[in-house]
């Protein structure tokens, strides 16, 4: 079985990542991308679905780890009775298909063991192994090819490649996995220990553009989310991988189980501010470029999320042969999401756009972006699926409705700010007359909250990103109510829910954890009302729950005190950051007004 997901470190070269225990075990990876076939499953199923252990042979040894600073370069130090070592694992960047890890003693002599299961296609598929004239050892299967570099000797038994040898104080002994297409030359091979030096020198060279001083006593974890998302986006095409997993549950033995190894849409807005307060331009304007291309085409086939590349089909597809995360099932791959209307993204598009103009970000896109409104105009009115990607009836969800304002509303700025051509009479009657149905249909007097759908009584953690959008300030009696409301009804154990599931308004069995984001929502709304007191409490509580090595999964389940969903989370870490820059941001107001 596999650990628990707050367990695991990930690793990854911004094309593709891999997902390291604290056992040694890299239990899921695939190449050449995030949501390339794994050929280490092991995370959704057992060994026998592919993964590659590195670990003291005997007893049980207690373990540390840490990243390198500013770094995606993990250190994990292994303690036994007979010695001390250290695993140094990491990828090479920009898209090298190299998987290095290290053993180095540092006290002692430690017996090794290495067993690497390769099972392309998910798990699946066993590859031919041979051993090349120069001794290295060849993996094939269809078109892939793993080629493993080390100076151990090797051995195959019951289909698994596996050694066993000793480290003394002061030795280094490497290994090399390098993917590449089986119908290529074999690659050359590298020398393992100046490849990391390279590797830190690269990510930390990155870092540098970093200033602590924007984000107050959590500038390290902020660091590391930064990281995270850096890893997460892809080097050549610039889209931002949800999560670098597929099918960790939201609930452990549960069906909610989804593949978010693709890029969506609604985390423009928000990814992009993060990078750009953060002081990485040059990744936010990567950012607006990817966003331009895939949203490319006839305005009415703009989806609401895409690969990597900007592309549109993501057939969802189960997978039997993966008995799924502690026996989660389904596993699946694709997302059928990707087909659904979600009215909230062109809010959310029109957003990140009109800030990376504001920015300088952007090149000239203005017909685009007018058309993508003007089509928005003609199904406006429509119920959609919602932001949360329901799977039940279509409503006419709340934040959506906001979102659709937001869209007019930043088409009108668009107008009066950059002296574009438009409608702009036309649009600022529509902007109007969806402020005042928002406020007649979505907020519900009896609760004085806004509510989840036009003329429901349910709540829902969207709602806490209304004063984000510029709808109504985060003072306003409404706003006040609705966070009151959502403190009543959706806080678990001090932490947020999407929405309560057992309405069954998202067409799914189950229940789910306490969704991360919501929470930090949270946070930044206490601080638009100056409560700074519980802002600063509930960010703690929060980062709290960031694993040894500073990581998110999407969800958290307060009463078994375990991180569950996809991992790590791109959009956990862009609350995070953005909360701390709100926390930040009303310190410095406080000491001013002080």
């Amino acid at each position: 079985m596999a650990l628990r997901i707050e367990d695991y470190a990930l690793i990854g070269n911004c094309a593709s990542a891999a997902l390291v225990g604290r056992d040694g075990s890299i239990d899921w990876m695939g190449m050449p991308r995030f949501d390339s076939e794994a050929f280490f499953a092991a995370l959704l199923g057992t060994a026998d679905n592919g993964r590659w252990l590195l670990a003291p042979a005997d007893g049980n040894p207690s373990t540390a780890r840490r990243y390198r600073p500013g770094t995606l370069v993990l250190e994990t130090d292994f303690e036994t009775d007979t010695g001390k070592v250290r695993i140094i694992d990491c990828m090479g960047r920009d898209g090298n298909g190299n998987v290095i890890r290290v053993v180095e003693g540092l006290t002692g002599s430690v017996k090794m063991q290495m067993e690497l299961v390769i099972r392309f296609g998910y798990g699946l598929m066993m590859p031919w192994v041979s051993r090349a004239e120069d001794g290295r050892l060849t993996a094939v299967a269809g078109p892939e090819r793993l080629t493993l570099t080390t100076s151990v000797e090797i051995e195959g038994i019951a289909m698994r490649s596996v050694a066993e040898f000793k480290v003394e104080a002061g030795e280094r002994v490497c290994f090399v996995l390098t993917w590449t297409p089986s119908i290529e030359p074999p690659p050359e091979p590298i020398d393992a220990l100046a490849a990391i030096e390279t590797i830190t020198r690269g990510w930390q060279r990155w870092s540098a553009d970093f200033d602590p001083a924007l984000f107050g006593p959590h500038a390290e974890l902020v660091l590391r989310s930064l990281l995270t998302l850096k890893a997460l986006t892809h080097y050549q095409t610039g889209g931002i991988a949800a999560a670098a997993t597929t099918s960790l549950p939201e609930a452990i033995g549960g069906a909610r189980n989804w593949d978010y190894r693709y890029c969506w849409l609604r985390d423009a807005t928000l990814t992009l501010t993060a990078l750009e307060k953060s002081g990485f331009r040059d990744e936010a304007r990567q950012w607006c470029a990817w966003l331009r291309r895939a949203i490319a085409g006839a305005p009415q086939q703009m989806q609401i999320m895409y690969g990597l590349a900007g592309e549109r089909r993501l057939l969802e597809y189960e997978i039997p042969w993966l008995s799924g995360y502690e026996h989660s099932q389904p596993v699946r791959i694709g997302n059928a999401a990707s087909e659904q209307l979600q009215l909230d993204v062109f809010g959310e598009v029109m957003g990140a756009l009109h800030e990376a103009r504001r920015l300088g970000l952007l090149e000239d896109n203005w017909p685009m972006e007018r058309a993508l409104v003007e089509h928005l105009e003609t199904i406006w009115e429509q119920p959609d699926a919602g932001m949360w990607e329901i799977r039940g009836m279509s409503q006419s969800f709340t934040f959506s409705k906001v979102m659709v304002w937001v869209a007019f509303d930043r088409a009108i700025r668009n107008i009066e700010e950059f002296d574009l051509e438009g409608p702009l009479e036309r649009w600022c009657q529509l902007r109007e007359r969806l402020r005042l149905e928002i406020l007649e249909r979505g907020f519900n007097a009896k609760l004085n909250s806004f509510t989840q759908y036009y003329g429901g009584e349910e709540l829902d953690a969207s709602l806490l990103l209304i004063p984000a959008t510029g709808f109504l300030p985060a003072d306003d009696p409404r706003i006040v109510g609705t966070v009151a409301a959502v403190e009543r009804e959706l806080l678990r154990d001090g932490f947020v829910l999407r929405y309560r599931t057992a309405t069954g308004v998202d067409g799914l069995a189950g229940d789910e954890g306490a969704f991360l984001a919501c929470s930090f929502w949270l946070v930044d709304a206490y601080v638009g009302q100056g409560r700074m007191e519980d802002a600063r409490a509930l960010f703690e509580r929060l980062v709290g729950l960031c694993n040894d090595v500073g990581l998110l999964a999407e969800e958290y389940e307060p009463r078994k005190k375990r991180q569950i969903g996809n991992f790590p989370q791109a959009f956990s870490h862009v609350a995070l950051i953005n909360a701390a820059l709100s926390l930040q941001s009303g310190q410095d107001i406080a000491e001013t007004i002080a």
